[in-house]
């Protein structure tokens, strides 16, 4: 069975600095491209950045792209997503996910970010 969890979701301050992670199980992340998804408040699913199998390259929302980075850890089966310069857009609830649609994902972070 896969699973996947998420955590490091929290309230931080305009301007300020999250890490979030995302443990895989059941399957081997190295050989999937891995994407961070979100849902914000009454908005439906946005792909927010995914990364490659492979060479590891990766892709970014413009939305987020120059403030958050994606990165995997395969030994560890671990995803993860640091994010910057945090906004009050930014709030959402943050899922992994081995599709970039999120088809198949966890059950969420919540990140607010709010003063």
């Amino acid at each position: 069975e896969v699973q996947l969890v998420e955590s490091g979701g929290d309230l931080v301050q305009p301007g300020g600095s999250l890490r979030l992670s995302c443990a895989a199980s059941g399957l081997t992340m190295s050989t999937y491209d891995m994407s961070w998804v979100r849902q914000g408040p009454r908005k439906g699913l946005q792909r927010v950045s995914t990364i490659y199998r492979g060479g590891g390259s990766t892709y970014y929302a413009d939305s987020v792209r120059g403030r958050f980075t994606i990165s995997r850890d395969n030994a560890k089966n671990t995803l993860y997503l640091q994010m910057n310069s945090l906004k009050t857009e930014d709030t959402a609830v943050y899922y992994c996910a081995t599709d970039p649609s999120g088809n198949r994902r966890g059950q969420g972070t919540q990140v607010t970010v709010s003063s």
